[in-house]
């Protein structure tokens, strides 16, 4: 419990409400900003801790001393796939509900923009803190041009920062999970539409449905790759129907895997029947694919607050918390996976 002695004599800042409260910062937040969805009791106890802390928020003030707002950045890329656009809602409703405002620079590419010209956009406009949803290459680069000081979490990577505390939902554990599922069902192989090799999503899914299928003693096929969309799926299915012995594949998100459906189907192919298929993210559509599609199920939303949660820890005066926060997959399984033919 905090009190003014555990406190030395400095004025209460938001922690100390959220740890005598026994909340998180966010609530606290939330209660303060007079945001919808918070339990009466739960609100109660904030306000209590409030009085007894004397804790008052000074916006103006922590603005004029800091130079920032209770606005946020968030530097998004190519929000036209589910995962970006579903981790970007998940931000912004959020800050909403902690009481901050965010402003998004959205990237189609990693080559559009240099980290220093992205940085330079965003600092200029006084921001609490940066929320980075990108590639970690890309990530990484962009940190070193960030203003010192300036609170920073990095999101969509399960790759440490030494710079920043990083949320990422564990690209390998669902690879590995999908694959193994696979060879559960008696396939001697597995075959991979894989992502874009400049994707470290990609590259992870990869490495693990190459590394499960070593470690079974299955030789792994070339992977074939893909560009997250549906139709570069189709046209890697178009290649796989001309192989012989394809009898299960994994595709690297759920947009291919509706691709290598339609050829499978189009080559008379069917699934489960002949071929087993298998996607990534559990798109909101994935369930009404026909068959319904079998499918690793990533926890975007909770992704995108965590990373809220730790930046607002920072920007309050929490210190908030380094290294990785992973958020664990869950494999869906559907109509499209099942026993391998039997010769």
């Amino acid at each position: 419990m905090t009190s003014s002695s555990d406190r030395a004599g400095r004025p209460a800042v938001l922690r100390d409400v959220a740890r005598l409260a026994q909340v998180s910062v966010m609530t606290v937040s939330r209660v303060l900003n007079e945001s919808p969805g918070v339990k009466a009791s739960t609100m109660d106890r904030v306000l209590a801790a409030v009085r007894e802390l004397g804790y008052r928020p000074n916006s103006a003030a922590r603005t004029l001393v800091t130079g920032r707002s209770r606005a946020l950045g968030v530097v998004a890329f190519d929000t036209r796939l589910y995962g970006p656009a579903t981790m970007l809602f998940s931000i912004e409703q959020a800050a909403r509900d902690a009481g901050y405002t965010v402003r998004v620079t959205t990237l189609e590419s990693t080559g559009q923009n240099s980290g220093e010209e992205v940085m330079r956009g965003l600092m200029s406009e006084s921001l609490a803190g940066v929320i980075l949803s990108a590639p970690h290459d890309w990530a990484a680069e962009t940190l070193r041009h960030l203003t010192r000081g300036t609170p920073v979490v990095v999101v969509d990577v399960d790759i440490e920062q030494e710079s920043a505390p990083v949320v990422g939902i564990a690209q390998h554990a669902g690879a590995r999970q999908a694959t193994e599922h696979l060879l559960s069902l008696g396939h001697q192989t597995v075959w991979h539409v894989s992502g874009p090799v400049n994707w470290p999503s990609a590259q992870a899914r990869e490495v693990a449905w190459r590394t499960t299928l070593t470690e079974a003693g299955r030789k792994a096929p070339p992977p074939l790759r893909g560009d997250w969309t549906a139709r570069s799926g189709y046209e890697q299915g178009k290649r796989l129907v001309r192989r012989e012995n394809v009898t299960a594949v994994f595709a690297a998100n759920d947009q291919m895997a509706l691709g290598v459906l339609l050829a499978l189907r189009e080559a008379g192919l069917d699934v489960p029947g002949d071929v087993s298929l298998v996607g990534f993210d559990d798109i909101p559509e994935a369930a009404y694919f026909w068959p319904p599609l079998t499918t690793v199920r990533q926890d975007f939303d909770e992704a995108g607050r965590l990373a809220l949660d730790l930046l607002v820890d920072q920007i309050e005066g929490a210190g908030g918390r380094d290294g990785l926060t992973v958020v664990q997959p869950e494999l869906v399984v559907r109509g499209s996976t099942g026993p391998a033919a039997r010769n």
